[in-house]
């Protein structure tokens, strides 16, 4: 069994323009003389590799305890691509993942970005989650559009992966957020399992 970590580490992580960066402080320290090591750690809920809920662009949307965690744990397919992500490539996509009966959450390599088009047809086929390794799943000069479809889908966003390390291909994915009440995102600790 091979595992992959997807994710980035956390207080070192890229931040989308504008969010805060994570921050990590000791608050105890058994060097100090504390009893024992305590560290407080303020961060955004979309810094590093993280999970958008719909409410996250949709105030009547669904918040992160909402969603089934049916849509974070289950077979994926990885593929790599550069630029963006047309209508065409999305079908392609589709195809080589349902030749391998992982159709359901689709995970995108490399410096791609997913445009309204190929988010619609995303949306259209009802896969539960999609991920990339952006912090954003859209453009990042204009992410409401992709996030309105498919969030509005409820296609489940997990966004800022590092997959560079992946081969293409279908596994068991492991993403589930923070259980954080309420909440538009939430951090997760993403794998992968061949």
């Amino acid at each position: 069994m091979m595992i992959y970590d997807i994710s980035q580490e956390v207080v070192s992580c890229n931040v989308f323009p504008g969010d805060p960066s994570p921050e990590a402080e000791r608050m105890l320290s058994i060097q100090k003389g504390d009893m024992c090591n305590l560290t407080r750690i303020s961060m955004c809920a979309h810094n590093g590799t993280h999970v958008d809920a719909p409410y996250h662009f949709l105030d009547e949307g669904k918040t992160l305890e909402q969603i089934s965690l049916d849509a974070f744990v289950g077979d994926c397919f990885v593929v790599h691509h550069e630029g963006d992500v047309t209508a065409k490539d999305a079908r392609e996509i589709l195809i080589q993942a349902s030749a391998l009966h992982a159709q359901e959450r689709i995970l995108i390599g490399g410096k791609a970005t997913v445009t309204a088009e190929a988010a619609k047809v995303f949306a259209e086929e009802g896969i539960k989650l999609i991920g990339n390794e952006s912090q954003t799943v859209g453009p990042e000069n204009a992410p409401k559009e992709v996030h309105l479809i498919l969030l509005g889908a409820e296609v489940v966003l997990l966004e800022g992966l590092v997959l560079s390390h992946v081969p293409e291909g279908k596994y068991l994915l492991s993403a589930a957020p923070l259980n954080l009440a309420g909440a538009d995102g939430a951090p997760c600790r993403a794998i992968l399992i061949e």
